[in-house]
């Protein structure tokens, strides 16, 4: 009784989950047939061509062309299926649809942290809303880790100063086991969670619910709005403004920019991670090197946040950066404590 209810697989949560089983499928039955006809012909040959009795050759046996020709060619083809058809899978798991909201993932000895669009911050839980596909963007705050949910038969190593994506698009609801699928040290064991698979009803009771209030009254609560007060605090305006010191970033997200020295470079999150960590690796031509490094000051222990959730928040925020929308210290937002409110003062140093 046990044992029959033990699934061969686990339940597929997800529309990939079947592309990937039908493979799956194929691979075992391809591989079992092959192995079952090698030991079919090793015991037929063994049996036939036995020797009979002492002092009696075996019998001398030419190569046949046509034969070898057919076990190369049979193989080949079958393995070139299987490798356009895993090529296509796997390429699923990046043709991410444009409609699809991004959430965040930062592994971390030994805990997921999971930011939502809205602002919803959660831990080794995931929620998602059934049939909406979703983008996921994940980093690693210290060690390789792989975030993987057998139900959606989809695992992708999280890297340490990388960004890397796949999409799921969740088509039953449910409760789904979330794991570390990478050996990444002795709590390694611990570091499991669960995606929950919500009907719109629920889901939209759930992320509403939970989003932020500041000062009693409502705000906008996002990423983006977690990122425009990081970037206040951080004083970014001081130079990343119209007579600043620095390029304009309204805009800038997703345009070629050319580099000091030669070369272009795309901006995208990885980029633009890059330059607040590292701001001398790629300087944008026409612009003289004098960013300072933010690397070990955007983590803050007070609001539980780590250095790659505040890049996660400011990247956010520059993506959304229009014409004319960059902030000053005089506009109706309040500035965090401890940061300067006079405009005279701006870009001087302490």
């Amino acid at each position: 009784m046990f044992i029959a209810n033990i699934p061969l697989l686990p339940e597929r949560g997800c529309e990939q989950a079947a592309q990937v089983d039908y493979l799956f499928y194929f691979i075992s039955a391809v591989t079992g047939a092959g192995t079952a006809l090698v030991f079919v012909l090793l015991a037929f040959m063994c049996s036939r061509y036995r020797k009979q009795r002492e002092g009696e050759q075996t019998p001398r046996i030419l190569g046949s062309h046509k034969l070898e020709i057919f076990w190369s060619a049979v193989p080949l083809v079958l393995f070139l299926v299987m490798f356009a058809w895993g090529v296509v899978v796997f390429d699923q798991g990046f043709d991410v649809p444009s409609e699809a909201p991004e959430i965040f993932v930062v592994g971390k000895q030994w805990m997921w942290k999971i930011q939502h669009p809205n602002g919803v911050r959660e831990i080794n839980e995931m929620h998602l809303l059934i049939n909406q596909p979703v983008k996921v963007t994940l980093i690693s705050e210290d060690v390789i880790h792989c975030y993987g949910i057998p139900a959606f038969r989809d695992k992708i190593d999280v890297l340490p100063n990388r960004y890397v994506t796949t999409w799921y698009q969740p088509n039953k609801a449910g409760k789904y086991q979330l794991y570390c699928d990478q050996l990444c040290g002795v709590g390694h064991s611990q570091m499991i969670g669960w995606i929950h698979v919500m009907e719109k009803d629920d889901y939209d009771l759930w992320y509403n619910g939970k989003r932020p209030k500041i000062d009693d009254g409502p705000t906008d609560g996002s990423l983006a709005w977690e990122g425009r007060k990081l970037f206040l605090k951080l004083q970014c305006a001081s130079c990343h403004s119209a007579k600043g010191r620095a390029p304009i970033l309204e805009g800038l997200y997703g345009s070629t920019v050319p580099l000091r020295g030669g070369g272009t470079v795309k901006v995208n999150d990885g980029y633009i991670r890059e330059s607040i960590l590292l701001p001398m690796a790629k300087v944008h031509e026409g612009w003289a090197p004098i960013m300072p490094t933010f690397a070990n000051q955007l983590a803050d222990k007070s609001l539980d946040l780590t250095q790659e959730e505040a890049l996660i928040r400011l990247i956010a925020y520059i993506k959304t950066l229009g014409p004319g929308q960059t902030p000053t210290r005089t506009d109706k937002f309040p500035a965090p404590i401890g940061a300067e409110t006079d405009p005279s003062k701006l870009g001087e140093k302490k």
